[in-house]
């Protein structure tokens, strides 16, 4: 079955909001625990919305849920691992995050082209702003060590 433009976007999107839970969830332990603290909100807050944008996706677009890119997850795990051999893990680590908070704010950039049912908006508009609370601890963390 061939995915229409906002189908694929919705997909796209799902996709990102999944590989960041599973990074997180797989890189906790790396975490300092004041920065684990900070995180964990967020990233509780993404896993609720994202299971009801699924929800919203099937009712409203015809989307059927797909299984992860298990190979995409082992590879982006091990590349993070072993850069962190040559670089501090933590510094590693929250450049990581930073690269899946700017790849689901460009699939949540790609879904606001497009029409949306009404129900959808406000679980889009929350995502955009866990976005923005996620990269400001983030930096927050990065400004504190460079101290």
């Amino acid at each position: 079955m061939f995915l229409d433009n906002r189908q694929a976007a919705m997909d796209g999107l799902l996709e990102a909001l999944a590989d960041s839970l599973d990074y997180y969830q797989d890189n906790v332990a790396r975490l300092r625990n004041d920065m684990r603290e900070a995180l964990s909100p967020c990233f509780e807050e993404r896993r609720q919305d994202m299971r009801l944008l699924q929800q919203q996706a099937k009712r409203h677009l015809d989307l059927l849920p797909r299984d992860a890119d298990v190979e995409r997850d082992d590879y982006l795990w091990l590349w993070s691992r072993l850069k962190s051999f040559v670089v501090n893990n933590e510094h590693v680590l929250v450049n990581e995050l930073l690269e899946q908070e700017r790849i689901i704010m460009q699939a949540l950039s790609t879904m606001m082209t497009h029409a949306l049912p009404e129900e959808i908006e406000p679980v889009m508009e929350r995502l955009w702003k866990n976005c923005r609370a996620t990269i400001r601890v983030l930096h927050q963390y990065q400004h504190q060590k460079k101290r």
